[in-house]
């Protein structure tokens, strides 16, 4: 199913799969692993390998059908957050082998990075690679990177770099951060309704289908009262709102703070500093910080 590891030049040994995996048979293979009694020793450190993918191509029709969910106009330059759609499940595929730290269910999405060197034309080819590294200790478990690279005619073209929180009890319930008084959130530009749909439309289109985001037991089982937004539709629906002031080339950054209950209304802010766009979604009711981000 994969051709013969070889030694990278980061020292990894690289494994071509044969096409881009599919992710509903991943999440599938991750929640029956967690059921009581398959439980597997995970892994000390970040696995020494790294995942490639080549000859990936657009489907024109999901791309549109991508930027309809997401709030994007319609075009043939794809959004920086899409490439991000089309290499994911090839850093899910990573992320569900046995030798990987933390276990996919539960994991916390807690900041993106994605840095767009040149923009990406739809009728391009991409090849995709693939590989964690950084793991390291955090107040409530421990937190790594899985960095997700796009390339065209072996030019790096987009790099994503995913941070994720795997929650596990430490002794003593380890340091806890103390809680101020919330900053009072910047006035907004616009309010968006977060619909139920949302969950379903963006699983559709990312196939990411983590259960916490398309049904309200999935959510419950993972202590949320409802389904929950996202993170990548949250930060998409920002560079869409920022879309026609973006460079061609650019780093937007994203720490993601409280969920987006499906359904709710959220406040989209934006701010310009020099070259910077500083942008920001609260609840619209609570004023409770979701997203914040900078284009640079």
């Amino acid at each position: 199913m994969t051709a013969p590891g070889r030694t990278g030049p980061e020292g990894r040994v690289r494994i071509d799969l044969p096409r881009m995996p599919a992710a509903g048979a991943l999440y599938r293979r991750a929640l029956l692993g967690a059921l009581p009694g398959t439980g597997r020793r995970r892994g000390r450190d970040v696995p020494e390998v790294e995942l490639a993918v080549t000859g990936v191509t657009v489907d024109p029709a999901h791309l549109a059908d991508y930027d309809r969910v997401c709030g994007f106009r319609l075009a043939d330059r794809l959004p920086a957050t899409y490439v991000h759609v089309l290499g994911f499940p090839l850093a899910l595929r990573l992320m569900t082998l046995a030798e990987f730290p933390i276990p996919l269910t539960g994991v916390v999405h807690v900041a993106n990075r994605i840095t767009v060197h040149r923009p990406v034309e739809a009728g391009e080819t991409l090849d995709f690679r693939t590989y964690a590294e950084n793991l390291r200790p955090h107040e409530r478990g421990r937190q790594l990177d899985v960095v997700l690279v796009g390339s065209v005619d072996g030019e790096e073209v987009w790099r994503g770099v995913s941070t994720y929180l795997g929650k596990e009890r430490t002794a003593g319930g380890g340091p806890r951060r103390e809680r101020g008084d919330r900053p009072t959130p910047p006035a907004s530009s616009a309010q968006w309704r977060v619909t139920p749909r949302v969950g379903i439309d963006y699983a559709r289109v990312s196939g990411d289908h983590n259960p916490i985001h398309t049904s309200r037991l999935g959510a419950r089982l993972f202590g949320f009262p409802r389904p929950i937004a996202h993170g990548m539709w949250s930060k998409a629906r920002c560079l869409a709102a920022l879309e026609s002031r973006l460079p061609a080339a650019y780093t937007v950054d994203v720490a993601f703070k409280l969920p987006v209950p499906l359904p709710s209304t959220v406040a989209f802010s934006a701010t310009a500093t020099g070259e910077t766009w500083d942008f920001a979604l609260h609840d619209a009711r609570s004023g409770g910080p979701q997203l914040v981000g900078a284009v640079r």
